[in-house]
Order: C-alpha cells, then sequence, then structure tokens
C-alpha cells in the first residue's frame, strides 16, 4: 500500500497517547482516529466514540472510515479476538490474533509452552483449586518467597511476592476465593522467586521476521525503593546501562526466537509486538511473563527514542511485510518517565481532582506530559484515573532526563498526587 494512511489507534491512557504521537510524526499518517480516545488525545487526533471491547463497532467504525490500518493499544481487545474480526474484514492490524494473545491471556499457557519448547523460565506449579493451593503451601518449608499469580488479566495487580506462608494464603483469598480480580483467578499459577536484574524487552514481529528494540526498565512498585504492591508501573527509562550487544544476542537466541519459532510450530500466528519480561539471574536471562502489546509506562520512553517511521512499521508487520524494513533505529538519546499517580493507587481512589501546573512542565526542554487518566472540563484537567500523567523527559544522558523529569513533575500537583522519587536511580554500571 503506497501513500497516506487513514489509521484508527484503540486505546484511552498514556501508552495510546504516546503511540498517537509516534503515529502523527509519520509522514504517511493521512488521519488519526482513536476510539475512545481521551481528551488529551482529542486535541490531536479525531475521537470515535466506540469502546475499546466493542469489536463489532470498531470494525464497523473501520469501514464507515475507509481504513487502511488498526493500531491496538490494550491487550484487553487482542485477547477477546479483535485482531481476528478485523483480519477477517481485510483490514490490516497492528496486533496479534486471539489464539496467539493466549501468551498475556492465560500465564498458565505461556507456562506451558515454555516448558514445552524449553524456553528458559522459572519453575512452576498450577492449582485450580484454593484448598489445594493451600494446602500445598502449608508444607513448604524453605521455599520462600514465591510469586503467586493469577492466570488471567488483572490490570498489571494479579501478582503477590509472598515472603511467607502467611502471605501465600493471603494471595490464594484474594485470588481465588475472594475473587478480586474476577475470572483471572479462575486458576493459580505458583512460580520461584528469581534473583537478579529485571529488564523489559519489546520486539516486533510478523511471524517470520523480528525486529529487537532497545529495551526499557519498569518500576512496577506503588514506592521507593521497590517496597509497597505491584501496579500498572511508576516509571521506566530507556536506555538500561544493562543493554549490551551480547546481552542482545543472547535473549534473542534462547529467548525471542525460541518463542516465535514455538509459536509457529503451534499454529500461532504473532504479528505486533513481543514483550518480554525478562530476569537477568547468574544463569542467563529467564522469562517473566510475556506481554502481546507495546507497555505502559515503558512505551512513553521507547517511542520517542524511536528515529524509525513508526507507521511504515505498523503497516509492514501488519501486512506480514516486516522483512521489507532493513532494521530498526534509535535516537542515541535517553528517556525517562514519571507516573503520577492519585491518592491511595493502587487501591482506592478518588477521581476529579483538579490538576495545576500543566504548562509549566511542559515548558521544560525535552519533556512531553501522556495522560492516562484525565479529563478535561469547564476549562480545567481534572483525575479521572489511578495513573493519571507520564511526566517523559528525553535527554542526551538519562541523568539530563531524570533532571528534566523531576523539575517538570515538581510544578505539578494536584489533591494526594504521589510519585516515586528514585526513578532510573542506578547505582554501578551493572543497574543495581
Amino acid at each position: 500500500m503506497a501513500g497516506k494512511l487513514t489509521i484508527l489507534l484503540v486505546g484511552s491512557g498514556g501508552r495510546e497517547h504516546a503511540l498517537a504521537e509516534a503515529i502523527l510524526r509519520s509522514p504517511r499518517t493521512a488521519r488519526l482516529y482513536v476510539a475512545p480516545g481521551s481528551d488529551a488525545m482529542g486535541k490531536q487526533a479525531l475521537l470515535v466514540d466506540v469502546a475499546a471491547d466493542d469489536t463489532a463497532g470498531l470494525v464497523r467504525c473501520c469501514r464507515e472510515l475507509k481504513v487502511d490500518l488498526v493500531v491496538v493499544g490494550p491487550e484487553g481487545p487482542l485477547v477477546a479476538g479483535l485482531a481476528d474480526a478485523l483480519a477477517a474484514a481485510g483490514i490490516p492490524v497492528f496486533g496479534p490474533k486471539k489464539a496467539a494473545a493466549q501468551l498475556e491471556g492465560s500465564k498458565v499457557f505461556t507456562k506451558t509452552l515454555l516448558r514445552k519448547y524449553h524456553i528458559p523460565t522459572a519453575d512452576d506449579r498450577v492449582f485450580t483449586d484454593p484448598r489445594h493451593a493451600e494446602l500445598w503451601f502449608a508444607e513448604q518449608q524453605s521455599a520462600w518467597p514465591v510469586v503467586v499469580k493469577a492466570d488471567g488479566l488483572a490490570a498489571g495487580k494479579g501478582v503477590v511476592v509472598a515472603q511467607d506462608r502467611r502471605e501465600a494464603l493471603d494471595a490464594v483469598q484474594r485470588i481465588m476465593v475472594r475473587r478480586e480480580f474476577g475470572a483471572a483467578g479462575d486458576k493459580l499459577l505458583v512460580e520461584e522467586c528469581l534473583v537478579g536484574e529485571e529488564i523489559s524487552v519489546l520486539a516486533v514481529t510478523d511471524g517470520r521476521t523480528l525486529c529487537t528494540l532497545e529495551p526499557a526498565r519498569d518500576h512496577k512498585r506503588v514506592f521507593d525503593g521497590d517496597a509497597g504492591p505491584n501496579t500498572g508501573g511508576m516509571g521506566a527509562y530507556s536506555p538500561t546501562p544493562l543493554w549490551t550487544p551480547e546481552l542482545q544476542a543472547d535473549i534473542e537466541a534462547r529467548i525471542l526466537v525460541p518463542t516465535l519459532h514455538a509459536l509457529n510450530r503451534e499454529g500461532l500466528e504473532y504479528r505486533g509486538v513481543l514483550y518480554a519480561g525478562l530476569m537477568l539471574t547468574s544463569n542467563g536471562p529467564k522469562v517473566l511473563e510475556f506481554n502481546v502489546r507495546f507497555g505502559d509506562p515503558e512505551t512513553q520512553v521507547i517511542l520517542p527514542r524511536l528515529k524509525t517511521d513508526f507507521v511504515e512499521l505498523a503497516l509492514l508487520t501488519a501486512e506480514g511485510r516486516l522483512e521489507e524494513l532493513g532494521g530498526i533505529e534509535f535516537l542515541p538519546d535517553a528517556a525517562l518517565v514519571l507516573v503520577m499517580a492519585s491518592g491511595g493507587y493502587p487501591g482506592p481512589f478518588k477521581k476529579g481532582k483538579r490538576i495545576a501546573g500543566l504548562e509549566a512542565a511542559a515548558e521544560v526542554a525535552g519533556v512531553r506530559l501522556h495522560h492516562a487518566g484525565t479529563k478535561y472540563e469547564l476549562g480545567h484537567w481534572l483525575t479521572n484515573g489511578g495513573r493519571v500523567l507520564g511526566v517523559t523527559a528525553v535527554g542526551g544522558s538519562l541523568d539530563e532526563a531524570r533532571s528534566r523529569a523531576y523539575q517538570a513533575a515538581a510544578r505539578i500537583s494536584f489533591e494526594g498526587m504521589h510519585y516515586r522519587r528514585d526513578v532510573g536511580v542506578v547505582k554501578d554500571p551493572r543497574g543495581r
């Protein structure tokens, strides 16, 4: 397909705001629609009043608007089969079909695939009955800590690192008995707790060709020093000092390429982003999880550094022609994002708090604001989610990007606002 494209972006969060920016930077973009989008994205693109989980509505929308390419931001629509419906309608889509999206939709599916094809990951056990899980934990003497996970989608919150039996049993109650994450708790996955440095490695693939992106480091826990419960992400930076050509080659050879081959052998065509959450252990990299879309907030620091035309990348991937791209280029700059969260997040929080200082923050050199949970009402920006804003800064070095991000964050305020003060702190060249 030559010429300019009409593109539909599905989603409404900070990740999608960053994706919208990347799409609009491309000379291939004629028009960008976002469904459902946000008030912030509405200042840059055309909003479509169709929910991200309304598969039939999105397909109908694409036909009416003569959409040439769909980019899917969140995992939910992919796990529900949006890519299948779009492909059946002849609409190119950047994102895997339902069967392959199980990589994120079911942790048990992923562990089974990894074991079958001997891809490095943590040892694990699977439970379908909470009583059996509780009995197993009662017999454990020296296995602590362990990682307890809900099988299905839980917005990044269905993971508990249990330090002892009491915390493990509480996790069983929350996930399988009280059903805090709904159907995601039908099965329970218990893993050994891997030790090492964590890294997020994303690759773009059309099922045959694989292009590895420069990685990011995510801060998942809510408080400084990696304390408190897991969240959807409180900050990230890219690149990371951990990344070397040797490490990239090792991860591609031991994890990314074997996973792609495994999917193909299982008859699962994969087109889109393959996101590997990895632990760099003393025995080499091991898989913590797979996601089937761009990460949030990793996207906010990866895409501003991407020199390659994102729309060209997405289109070639969707059409199965990624080999024509000839590689991916990144800018040498560093990027860092701070997530400004509502009071109480990741627990209960209140919405509708007035946000001040956005214009002043945006005036800091190299800074852009990615709206995650905001709304615009009567001339004011208000909070409308747990993770409210991403303050993203680009600089010539990680230190410069970090300084700019915190300078901008200091200019923003709303009742109950909190954010981590140690995003991007690197203690030695290995990232510890």
